[in-house]
């Protein structure tokens, strides 16, 4: 992006920063989990889900599997029929039990503390690893583009692209380090609970005010 665009998007994101920090102050992860490998498995079962639908599964789930050599043990069939109401569940159920054996076979039982490790463990694309880093360690080597993040950078003038890959190389050069986390999961919230995702009237929203044009833009899902 050139000089000039790259200094109005980094003002617009402080202006929207301090609203959504406002509006969020103690946003967290609404997935529920106790370990980190269950952490893992419910980010990997929000995929193309909502997260009250995965904490209605892994209920039962992290109770039938104690440890992750339960899950590496687990049969094909009988994980996807635990995992069936998230949706993809033969591939889900897949690599679930995939990503036990190598958690625990290459990282000696730990959940590892960086993108191009964690980008190897069957299941986990680099949209997955930054919310597990950022959730389990507080690492941010990136920022997390789901379908509520790309929809606001795109409605936004945040981002020239429509591809998560190419809008999360955007932000990651508008939006201070410190924030990308904090700032992120907070729209996650505000794309859930506040402007969702069907066309409508949000010239009122407290984002909106700030850039008024993203009341008329509304992206198509990809």
């Amino acid at each position: 992006m050139d000089s000039q665009k790259k200094q109005e998007r980094i003002s617009r994101v402080q202006d929207l920063s301090k609203i959504i920090e406002n509006l969020y102050p103690s946003a967290e992860i609404e997935l529920d989990y106790t370990t980190h490998f269950e952490c893992l498995v419910a980010v990997m079962l929000s995929a193309q889900c909502t997260d009250k639908r995965v904490n209605m599964v892994t209920v039962e789930l992290f109770a039938k599997y104690k440890t992750i050599q339960e899950y590496a043990k687990a049969s094909q069939q009988e994980m996807e029929k635990d995992v069936f109401s998230c949706g993809f569940y033969r591939m889900k159920a897949k690599n679930i039990i995939a990503a036990a054996n190598m958690v625990l076979t290459t990282f000696n039982g730990e959940i590892p503390k960086t993108i191009e490790e964690c980008g190897i463990i069957p299941g986990v694309a680099r949209k997955t690893a930054n919310v597990v880093l950022a959730t389990l360690y507080g690492i941010q080597e990136g920022i997390a583009v789901d379908t509520h993040i790309r929809r606001f950078a795109i409605r936004f003038d945040l981002s020239d692209y429509t591809d998560p890959k190419r809008i999360e190389k955007d932000l990651m050069e508008i939006v201070p380090n410190s924030l990308w986390w904090g700032f992120t999961h907070k729209l996650v919230h505000y794309g859930r609970h506040t402007c969702k995702a069907h066309k409508h009237d949000c010239a009122q929203h407290p984002l909106t005010t700030v850039y008024p044009r993203a009341n008329e833009i509304w992206p198509k899902s990809h």
